[in-house]
């Protein structure tokens, strides 16, 4: 697909090139949208550009526009003021969305300045993408247009035939090599239809992916999190398929989205440096081995740890952190990665056994262990931080953190010397996502710098009016709720499935005591909730058909609504 530009060029003005808010984008104004940014380019000094927009299509024009004009763009996964004062030093330019105080340039509708349109040569240098910072600070990874037009190439070759006519929705986002190459790159050259909007919520999802034949690109992140209260049946009449990518999906998590989709997600492995690498569908739940994708060659060196080859990867063999086992017939068993062991006074120790320790008593759900240094700073030491199980909860509501800090201490103490032993814990509802799905280490060790032991779960309330079956409440969204971790990075908003849980919490509280839940009719999320925004709740207790009927509200407007049913053998 080297002649990525071409196929751009060539397609039919009237293709569907995307939807924006569910209304159709024609291929021709997305040309016109690359021939204005590219204007842009052409007008301006220098040759590297940070590049953010949430706006799929529109991103996808900038990215197509700087590159016809000779700009290497430089991927930033946000626009937070860290970010910008880190690409200051190493970019001309900033595009897009960011901040008014790195002055962002915007290209102007109908801006042409009639210039050929003239590709780049295959080595041309396209792109700088970070690597995720899941285990330290993010690196920048130079990127040729061969590379990735290679990758796009590999992509459809292996998964093509998959996704005839299906539109592109994605959780994920376009400002990471994951989400570029399938949310974007692939899409354009393959003349499939991607969708602006990034579904951030589920409640937004199941109707998206209801609606026509398409392809859900997600993070296991967002599959483990998918809501089994919400109608997911007509969703999975119109999937093709599910990627995921970005870190590795848990068994469960894969059978919880598989049941709830109609299809087992196809998980794709790769790393910023390397693109994708390999895949695999694990249909029986049972084989963990991965497959090459097509023209990636792999070898494990002496001690076990991966490097790849193949034209993504760039020249020569490119080595990876992960330890690798040979499964024979070209595949690969994932063994942990090599970069996870630390040394702590000395003692040589792996992150990922701790982790699996953990695991392995029952009393933790998902974990995460971190090398952090100690008060002194003059030596290192391990922070857990755990999602407690059912049974964990219980030890931490009755006994409290020392008790069960003790029990887990104890647990790991056959298997792992002292000082491996973790010195430091934080208990948390879920690990804390950024955009791409991913728990990065900057999040984690963030929760030891002064971070309270407990974070608030519920709004301020305020009763306004109290009748038998009605009540009015004001409700204040603390700044430091526990449930904005993730939800997101850019601006926090108060996730779909919470306001559902206190519409239910309160319900009880103030209208009557609930029944089995038994589903929702007619959810509608209109406006975002944001921290320390004032908004009133109306609960309304329907005892004949065992509904609980909710309003969010403000003085902006509607902000959610719906109708909460209980079974009718225990409803009110």
């Amino acid at each position: 697909m080297l002649d990525f530009f071409d196929r751009l060029a060539a397609r039919a003005p009237g293709a569907l090139a995307g939807r924006r808010g569910g209304e159709p984008v024609r291929h021709a104004e997305l040309l016109a949208r690359i021939r204005a940014w590219a204007t842009l380019g052409r007008r301006g000094a220098g040759r590297r550009i940070a590049l953010y927009h949430e706006d799929s299509l529109e991103f996808a024009a900038a990215l197509a526009g700087a590159w016809l004009a000779g700009k290497t763009v430089w991927l930033a996964a946000d626009a937070l003021p860290a970010t910008c004062a880190a690409l200051a030093g190493e970019v001309d330019a900033f595009w897009g969305q960011f901040p008014a105080h790195v002055a962002p340039q915007l290209a102007a509708a109908g801006d042409d300045d009639g210039v050929p349109w003239t590709a780049p040569a295959p080595d041309f240098d396209a792109l700088v993408v970070f690597t995720s910072g899941s285990t330290g600070a993010p690196v920048p990874i130079p990127k040729r247009l061969e590379q990735l037009t290679g990758e796009v190439a590999m992509l459809e070759a292996q998964f093509g035939v998959l996704l005839d006519g299906a539109e592109v929705l994605a959780t994920v986002s376009h400002q990471h090599i994951y989400g570029l190459l399938f949310r974007v790159l692939w899409p354009l050259a393959a003349g499939r239809a991607l969708h602006a909007e990034r579904h951030e919520f589920p409640e937004t999802l199941a109707p998206a992916l209801a609606a026509r034949p398409c392809v859900l690109l997600a993070s296991p992140a967002h599959l483990r999190r998918l809501p089994g209260h919400l109608d997911w049946r007509s969703a999975a009449a119109q999937l093709r398929a599910v990627f995921s990518s970005g870190g590795m999906l848990e068994a469960e998590a894969g059978r919880h989205a598989a049941a709830l989709l109609g299809t087992v997600p196809i998980e794709v492995y790769g790393s910023s440096e390397t693109g994708g690498v390999a895949w695999r569908r694990r249909t029986d739940g049972a084989d963990e081995g991965w497959t090459p994708l097509p023209g990636v060659a792999w070898r494990a060196d002496d001690e076990g740890q991966l490097s790849v080859r193949s034209t993504q990867a760039g020249a020569g063999w490119t080595g990876l952190a992960d330890r690798v086992g040979n499964l024979g017939g070209g595949r690969f068993l994932l063994r942990g990665r090599a970069d996870r062991v630390v040394k702590i006074e000395e003692k040589r120790v792996s992150l990922d056994a701790v982790e699996a320790a953990l695991l392995d008593g029952g009393l933790v759900r998902a974990v995460r262990v971190l090398a952090c240094p100690g008060k002194d700073q003059t030596r290192q030491l391990l922070a857990a931080f755990v999602v407690p199980s059912d049974a964990g909860g219980a030890v931490l509501e009755w006994d409290g953190k020392a008790a069960l800090n003790g029990r887990l201490r104890a647990q790991l103490a056959p298997a792992f010397e002292a000082v491996a032993l973790p010195r430091r814990w934080r208990y948390l509802d879920s690990l804390p996502v950024n955009a791409q799905g991913k728990t990065t280490a900057a999040q984690l060790l963030a929760l030891l710098d002064g971070a309270p032991a407990e974070r608030p779960r519920h709004p301020a309330v305020r009763l306004l009016e109290a009748e038998p079956a009605r009540a009015l409440l004001e409700l204040t969204v603390p700044a430091d709720l526990l449930y904005f971790d993730g939800h997101f990075a850019q601006a926090p908003v108060l996730p779909g499935v919470v306001q559902v849980d206190w519409a239910i919490h309160y319900g009880a509280i103030h209208v009557g005591p609930n029944g089995t839940f038994a589903g929702i009719q007619a959810l509608k999320f209109q406006q975002m909730i944001r921290p320390g925004q004032p908004v009133r709740l109306e609960l309304v207790r329907d005892t004949v058909k065992g509904q609980l009927q909710f309003r969010y509200f403000s003085e902006a407007g509607a902000h959610a609504s719906g109708r909460i049913l209980f079974g009718p053998d225990q409803a009110c």
